[in-house]
């Protein structure tokens, strides 16, 4: 039998689907991609076809192992990180979705979910779930899937029908629905997780109308999973890690100890604060979440969570055509006018921690004759790193103690205009790592803890290295005065929501 001393991750993004296979050193030795169609069919709604996800993994894994020429009997383990919240119902006997996937982005439960707070509900779901009411989270898009589409209610209290975050529903094809399992992070920003118990909570499934027969089995993030059909890549592949992509991202940065802070910059842009062994119940609108869960005990972080960062570079590309490619924004930020004040509030899909506010949509403040491509690049940078220092001023009122570093991985923190402005705006060191692709590795890394082909966390957390730093080197003066102008910009945002 071949040696099995690579191991692969599947990366399943909310704009992408890759695969990255990892040596025995934790070093990425191919990468295969395919972008991810967005689909809008209402304002506020967000969709993906589950069945693209589906042939989108399959030839990302398939493209790696022929580029890389390593047979899939040599790889020790599949990991996988997933888009979390992003809610598939699918078909028991065939496998078939039964209805687009709703994106964790899509706001259509709002209604809902202003009703069960105007109920007094969500107090409770807080305390359960680390959570707060918000369409954000898969509980409301279960119910408005179950309600809306013919028939789903009946079957999947019949137990015909599945429900899966994309770890759930991909484990289930790559194991020919054999394993119907989820992990704790991911069922951790379902809304219908319990903290407390480590399992679904069956006073939250009756608040929200969900039968248990349509969920999956919740296990740790790393152990063993199922095995891979031997007709998809030749071979059968143990899969052994999951985790949600954030959380894998976490990991990925060896944020073992209390304390220590990660963002992610993809599509939207989190950051979570190891809190060690126990929960910590956030007073400003921060979310707790299972960190990771290694041999039964979980790690907790708390979780600030912005919808809009590359997703907003995105948006200058694909909708105003101002570049031909995200890394251009650096150079046209470069080139702005540094006395520029020009703000944009990226509320496409409403504003997330701290505010969530479903309603808040996106603005432009001072605009002037001389604001063009440039200002509106820079403006479009900046918003991500204001968004950013929100997050860590709710993080300091929760009472967490102010970190030395933060480390940064994700597209976005790619761009070093961006993470200089970040470092300067927070008045924090910046790292980026030598991988900066942490989500797969995260998932690479508990897949291969599992298989043994990598060490324990005090061991991994030894072998993280930094490539670059940024340095903070703006004056306290100009950081403050640019920062009150982004609030401002916010507020004026947030007075035109009709919940305000």
């Amino acid at each position: 039998m071949p040696r099995q001393d690579h191991v692969l991750a599947i990366d399943q993004g909310t704009t992408s689907t890759r695969a990255i296979l990892f040596d025995g050193d934790g070093l990425p030795r191919a990468t295969a991609g395919r972008e991810l169609k967005q689909h809008f069919p209402k304002p506020g709604w967000v969709e993906h076809d589950p069945e693209q996800i589906w042939t989108d993994t399959v030839s990302v894994v398939r493209e790696v192992l022929d580029v890389s020429q390593v047979d899939a009997a040599r790889i020790a383990g599949i990991g996988i990180a997933n888009q979390r919240e992003t809610t598939i119902l699918w078909d028991r006997e065939s496998g078939t979705p039964i209805a687009s996937a709703i994106v964790w982005q899509d706001r259509r439960t709002a209604d809902a979910c202003a009703q069960l707070k105007q109920s007094g509900h969500e107090p409770d779901v807080q305390r359960r779930t680390g959570l707060l009411v918000d369409p954000y989270f898969s509980a409301t898009k279960i119910a408005w899937l179950l309600e809306r589409t013919d028939g789903a209610r009946a079957r999947a209290e019949a137990g015909e029908l599945a429900f899966g975050t994309v770890d759930s529903f991909l484990l289930w094809r790559l194991t020919g629905g054999h394993a119907h399992i989820t992990d704790a992070t991911n069922a951790s920003r379902t809304m219908l997780f319990s903290l407390a118990l480590q399992d679904w909570d069956d006073e939250l499934l009756s608040l929200f109308g969900i039968p248990r027969a349509l969920l999956p089995e919740i296990r740790d993030c790393a152990g063993e999973f199922g095995v891979t059909d031997p007709g998809l890549f030749g071979a059968p592949i143990p899969i052994r890690g999951l985790a949600g992509d954030q959380q894998a991202a976490m990991f990925g940065q060896c944020c073992f100890s209390e304390g220590m802070v990660k963002c992610t910059f993809g599509t939207g842009c989190f950051a979570l604060v190891n809190t060690g062994s126990k929960p910590v119940e956030s007073k400003n609108k921060l979310l707790t979440t299972v960190a990771y869960r290694l041999q039964g005990q979980p790690t907790y972080a708390v979780e600030g969570s912005i919808f809009i960062a590359g997703a907003a570079v995105q948006w200058l590309r694909d909708g105003l055509g101002l570049i031909d490619s995200a890394p251009a924004t650096a150079e046209l930020a470069a080139a702005a006018n540094k006395a520029s004040r020009v703000y944009l509030v990226p509320a496409f899909t409403g504003l997330g921690a701290p505010y969530w506010d479903s309603d808040a949509r996106g603005a432009l403040f001072g605009l002037t004759r001389d604001t063009g491509p440039a200002e509106l690049a820079r403006a479009t940078l900046e918003a991500v790193c204001y968004q950013t220092r929100d997050l860590f001023v709710a993080m300091a009122s929760d009472g967490a103690a102010p970190p030395n570093v933060l480390r940064v991985d994700g597209g976005f923190a790619a761009n070093d205009w961006a993470m200089q402005f970040l470092s300067d705006v927070l008045g924090l060191v910046v790292e980026r790592p030598e991988v900066i692709e942490t989500t797969a590795l995260g998932a690479a890394l508990l897949a291969g803890m599992q298989a043994g082909v990598y060490p324990a966390p005090e061991i991994l957390s030894t072998r993280w290295r930094c490539k670059h730093r940024f340095v903070p080197n703006m004056a306290d003066s100009e950081r403050d005065e640019r920062y009150a102008g982004w609030l401002d910009a916010v507020a004026r945002t947030r007075s035109r929501s009709p919940q305000h």
